[in-house]
């Protein structure tokens, strides 16, 4: 690998890592803004999501402007608007500010991870292109385990001190990128409704957008759950960190049994994961018992990520969808998912219980389940009777 291609290699896993710690520190700090701020679980719910809800409206759009503007100038902008959100966010007082600083974010976080992940694409010499992925991917997941940690630091000092910070990190960052030369091939062409077509592309999206639901829904309520019985900031902090640590360890090897024996054995075993999680996620009474059960919760979901985003990632190549067209439909999948649980996941709690919602998302994993074992017998099916022909 040729020195320009790692050191974009570093600069993007960098990238993705600062947007994916400043996304997940509001859990550690959760509890306080409702506290602070007298939020309902529906608001802080909205505040949790506001993200995801950027990203989902952003998604294709960065992605288009990715394909055609160019990548490194779609990253420099989405840098841009992430830097300013870091800085609205800490400086924010007000429960609309706030708000509205993630929804910035997540419009910055799409523009990064498509135009990003496009231009180490166009850079990679064709054989190590998964291995450059997944890097930049393991780095996104760090970035999960510090994100708690960032946030439970904000708690302890302040955010007007450690947010602003962030943004100084993110600026940084978008200079290095005005230094790096533009190089790499030009992005494929190829027709958005061609990609949908293909039935791996609308599975690998759905499969992509259940664990979504399943952690927005889990990254609102399980830190509203672990205070209530007596956790403290730092302890949410920790627990999470574990979680993510847990997930870190998972996806490569989840990665490494896909590619040996197909898509389907991960994302089956993820999703009976799933529905286990389900029901043992409102039961425990105690904090250390619900510790335990969020560090397999993020196993279960966490099994589902990369054998998902494969499945979607092969339909779309067939089609010859650009790349950053097709990161952005990942995108749009995690980010439809991720508003839906974190802000329709704490509405249905708000108004019943926080068990409802954890049984709706048991319902679609189980159907999800009866889908795929359709689809393989249908599969089946239709191949021994071409096995019959030659």
């Amino acid at each position: 690998m040729s020195s320009p291609v790692r050191r974009l290699l570093a600069l993007v896993s960098a990238i993705v890592l600062v947007d994916v710690m400043f996304y997940s520190a509001i859990t550690p700090l959760l509890p306080s803004y409702v506290d602070h701020l007298d939020l309902s679980k529906s608001q802080a719910g909205m505040l949790a999501g506001a993200y995801a809800l950027g990203t989902l409206a952003a998604s294709l759009p960065a992605g288009w402007l990715a394909s055609r503007w160019g990548a490194r100038r779609t990253l420099i902008l989405g840098l841009a608007l992430l830097a300013t959100a870091c800085v609205a966010f800490g400086l924010g007082r007000e429960y609309p500010v706030l708000v509205a600083a993630r929804l910035l974010q997540g419009i910055g976080g799409a523009g990064a991870w498509a135009a990003g992940l496009a231009w180490l694409i166009s850079v990679a010499p064709r054989e190590r292109r998964g291995q450059m992925i997944g890097t930049a991917l393991g780095f996104a997941v760090a970035g999960a385990i510090g994100g708690p940690v960032l946030g439970a630091l904000a708690e302890a000092l302040s955010p007007e001190a450690v947010f602003p910070a962030v943004g100084g990190v993110v600026v940084a960052l978008a200079l290095l990128v005005v230094l790096t030369p533009a190089a790499g091939r030009a992005p494929a062409g190829g027709r958005l409704l061609d990609a949908l077509r293909d039935p791996r592309v609308l599975a690998g999206a759905w499969l992509t957008t259940l664990p979504a639901l399943f952690f927005g829904t889990f990254g609102v309520l399980t830190p509203l759950r672990l205070d209530e019985l007596g956790v403290s900031a730092t302890g949410v902090a920790l627990v999470f960190l574990a979680a993510a640590a847990v997930e870190a360890v998972v996806s490569p090897v989840v990665g490494r049994v896909s590619d040996r024996h197909g898509r389907l054995l991960p994302l089956r075993a993820g999703l009976v994961g799933v529905l286990a999680m389900c029901f043992l996620l409102p039961a425990p009474d105690v904090s250390w018992l619900l510790g335990i059960v969020v560090l397999a919760a993020a196993a279960a979901a966490g099994m589902m990520w990369a054998p998902a985003m494969a499945l979607m990632s092969d339909g779309a190549e067939r089609a010859g969808l650009a790349q950053a067209i097709a990161f952005g439909l990942v995108n749009l999948a995690w980010a439809g998912g991720q508003v839906g649980g974190s802000a329709g996941g704490a509405r249905l709690a708000d108004a019943t219980s926080d068990a409802v919602p954890y049984l709706v998302l048991a319902g679609l994993s189980a159907v999800t389940l009866l889908l795929l074992a359709r689809g393989r017998r249908v599969a089946r099916t239709r191949a021994e009777p071409a096995a019959g022909r030659s």
